[in-house]
């Protein structure tokens, strides 16, 4: 595994849609692998494929729940609403408040192309929301609506 670079607010990888995974194979697990690293020296719950330069539909997230990689995933349903603060590694220092769905329901693959179902509330409804938006080459600055001095 190793530690990859976490691209920053002005890269154009950040603001581009991503390209649907259609190769499960060994690179795969290498980036989902490296992602999971990064983010966690990064001190992160969540980082998309996108985030280090990779315009894939992959996610890796972890909330304290233990970790979990999303590939191709797709919200199927929400309820609920969460107003609260919200950063990205690839916004250092950079908080605001942003309101998310409080219930998420998504479907994905895993590393090894299987689909699976996942929900959640609260953290990890908002961690599900924010990592598929960078798949759409959305960043939570534009969600948010009161940013926050540190």
């Amino acid at each position: 595994m190793a530690i990859r670079q976490i691209r920053m607010r002005d890269d154009e990888a950040l603001y581009k849609k991503c390209k649907t995974v259609v190769k499960f194979d060994e690179k795969l697990g290498i980036l989902l692998d490296d992602m999971y690293e990064t983010m966690q020296k990064a001190d992160g719950v969540g980082l998309a494929a996108p985030q280090v330069g990779i315009l894939k539909r992959a996610v890796v997230i972890d909330v304290g729940m233990g970790k979990i990689e999303m590939i191709n995933p797709e919200i199927i349903e929400t309820s609920g609403e969460q107003t609260g603060n919200e950063g990205c590694l690839s916004f250092p220092g950079l908080y605001g408040e942003v309101t998310r769905p409080n219930y998420v329901k998504a479907q994905a693959q895993d590393r090894n192309g299987k689909k699976f179902i996942i929900e959640g509330e609260e953290l990890l409804a908002r961690a599900i929301c924010h990592e598929c938006d960078h798949l759409d080459g959305v960043c939570f600055t534009s969600h948010v609506t009161k940013y926050l001095d540190e």
